[in-house]
């Protein structure tokens, strides 16, 4: 099909979302771009975070990764729906009531105001390395299927992408959000049962002789039994679930959607279906990805990993599914990123700038300040874009996970011990332990034949992460008086 036709969906698409962008930001203030003045419909998120979790990552690298590991990123998912039941009964009662607008609120009122500054400083940069791997594996796609042709280098396809998203999310933050997500999330499910549908019709299979044929084919691998295996089914369960609580648990950008839901029954309902949901759509992702590689093994195509999808939808499916991938990737892609962008400012403004706390700021002041940090972003992700064009990896996936176990296992380390002990940190220490331990994280990985002989440290480096940044804090830490203790006790 003509890249100009299928640009022009992604503008009328892009159109569609500014609609709903106009009718829901208006009279939208600080408090609605936050966490959408505490009103949002439960259904609305769940369905919406789907988008944001799914994303152009789960869509596109998710199936491509069954070519060489069959169904094991399952047992990754198996622990996600975990840590997502975890989070509705442990974290989500914590942050009602608190009645956070930032989560990491939480670590100043148990931790002191150097905790706080550190877990929203490691969350600034775990959101950002994760989300712009998110965004570069689509806007590739993009480029090098429609934009490409157009004569266009690939900095201005990221550049078109992050107005786009800049324009429909820049008054209405989490408020326009859980409506688009919902809009979003759609035409990913649609996307994938539509493709799925088609390559079953292709090769002559029905739904079950579909599974018949992956199993044939020895894709339906679901549990890798081998305990020094890097892919352990019981290392990649823990790791999912792990994965989850900070990921989804301690990442502002997740529970920003959560915590804007009205009362804390009908945001764990969220979570718990949402969950259910995740499962279902991980595994339409597996399932797709199997048929790829069926189909590639019938068309004698060579390419595997991200790039087969986007292949196999561009230059071998009719032009009316070419379409519906087009628009089920950028589906994918803008909840992923304009998410990410509103969560990061939300976080500056409330954790890092103390938007808040300043009592000599007038709103339209506060306003301007939020406005210009929404901006500043949008520059940091083109940058860190660029910078992924640059390097480039095979499967992002593998790269955002891995990214993920150093990033976010001081958050895990930290939140834990809020919750689990009594104990009064030297707050000062803080930011030291959080940052030794994913330095001696990343000294274990790199010289792990030498430490461990046979055993392949896998995604549980997150785990190992959040250990030693639990110990490192219970080093510095001391128990607490009787009066700090009744506080921090009535906080919790």
């Amino acid at each position: 099909m003509s890249p100009l036709i299928l640009f022009s969906f992604i503008v009328g698409y892009f159109l569609l979302l500014m609609i709903v962008a106009w009718i829901t930001a208006r009279g939208a203030t600080n408090e609605s771009f936050f966490i959408g003045n505490r009103s949002s419909s439960w259904i609305l998120v769940a369905f919406g975070m789907i988008g944001t979790t799914l994303s152009g990552v789960t869509f596109v690298s998710v199936p491509g990764t069954v070519g060489q590991q069959s169904f094991l990123y399952l047992q990754i998912v198996l622990g996600n729906w975990l840590g997502f039941v975890l989070i509705a009964f442990i974290l989500l009662p914590l942050y009602y009531k608190l009645k956070l607008t930032s989560i990491y609120s939480y670590l100043q009122v148990r931790l002191g105001f150097q905790s706080y500054k550190t877990g929203a400083s490691f969350f600034l940069l775990s959101r950002t390395l994760g989300a712009t791997a998110r965004l570069y594996l689509v806007v590739r796609i993009l480029h090098d299927g429609i934009l490409k042709s157009f004569g266009l280098p690939f900095w201005v396809t990221t550049v078109i992408i992050l107005v786009m998203i800049l324009i429909y999310t820049f008054e209405g933050g989490v408020k326009t959000i859980v409506y688009t997500d919902t809009l979003q999330t759609s035409f990913i499910l649609i996307g994938l049962v539509v493709t799925i549908g088609y390559l079953l019709n292709s090769l002559e299979i029905s739904w079950l002789g579909g599974f018949q044929a992956l199993h044939d084919k020895g894709y339906t691998r679901i549990f890798d039994t081998s305990p020094v295996s890097s892919t352990f089914f019981l290392k990649q369960i823990l790791a999912g679930a792990f994965i989850t609580i900070t990921m989804v648990g301690m990442d502002q950008e997740m529970m920003q959607k959560n915590i804007s839901v009205k009362t804390l029954p009908d945001s764990q309902k969220n979570m718990l279906t949402f969950s259910v949901i995740f499962l279902l759509g991980n595994l339409l992702s597996l399932f797709l990805g199997g048929l790829l590689y069926l189909f590639a093994a019938q068309h004698d195509i060579s390419v595997v990993g991200d790039q087969l999808f986007p292949l196999v939808a561009l230059k071998y499916l009719p032009a009316g599914l070419s379409i519906v991938f087009i628009i089920a990737l950028i589906s994918a892609l803008f909840p992923s990123a304009d998410g990410a962008i509103t969560a990061l400012t939300s976080s500056t403004c409330i954790d890092i700038i103390g938007l808040n706390r300043r009592s000599d700021w007038n709103e339209a002041k506060r306003l301007k300040i939020r406005k210009g940090i929404h901006l500043a972003f949008a520059l940091v992700f083109f940058i860190f874009v660029m910078i992924f064009r640059w390097t480039d990896n095979p499967s992002m996936i593998t790269l955002i996970l891995k990214v993920a176990g150093y990033t976010y296992g001081p958050l895990l380390g930290l939140f834990s011990f809020g919750v689990f002990t009594h104990r009064q940190v030297k707050d000062n220490f803080v930011v030291w332990v959080a940052i030794l331990a994913p330095v001696i994280c990343f000294l274990m990985d790199y010289y792990q034949r030498d430490l461990f002989e046979s055993y392949q440290v896998g995604l549980e480096l997150l785990f190992y992460n959040g250990l030693i940044t639990f110990v490192g804090l219970l080093l510095i830490s001391k128990k607490k008086d009787a009066g700090n203790e009744e506080l921090s006790t009535k906080a919790i």
